[in-house]
């Protein structure tokens, strides 16, 4: 099991930067993947961007060039950095894993972080 905490949602003017948090732990050793994706009122929950333990990265297109996942050396510890931003990144925003253990793949999730973009 991983628990997932997020952290640094808040309200930005539009064309502003924020930069998320989110701290695993529990058997964060299994874990291969960790992701960031959002949910805007009304609105299916979309995925946002993904790294790999090997450090490949994914980006929604709508975001690219403009928010950056990172993770710490020691796993514990993802970001997501983002910059210009607009109202339509207004969302929850949730932290992810994927974990893999003994070939069974699970998913955990965190609480989420509200972000608010004024215009």
């Amino acid at each position: 099991q991983v628990q997932l905490v997020e952290s640094g949602g808040a309200l930005v003017q539009a064309g502003g930067s924020l930069r998320l948090s989110c701290i695993l732990s529990g058997n964060i050793s299994s874990v291969d993947i960790v992701g960031w994706h959002r949910q805007a009122p009304g609105n299916q929950r979309e995925l946002v961007a993904i790294m790999t333990n090997s450090g490949t990265t994914h980006y929604l297109d709508s975001v690219k060039d403009r928010f950056t996942i990172s993770r710490d050396n020691a796993g514990s510890t993802t970001y997501l950095q983002m910059i210009s931003l607009k109202p339509e990144d207004a969302a929850v925003y949730y932290c992810n894993c994927r974990t893999v253990v003994g070939g069974t793949t699970d998913y955990f999730w965190g609480k989420g972080t509200q972000v608010t973009v004024s215009s």
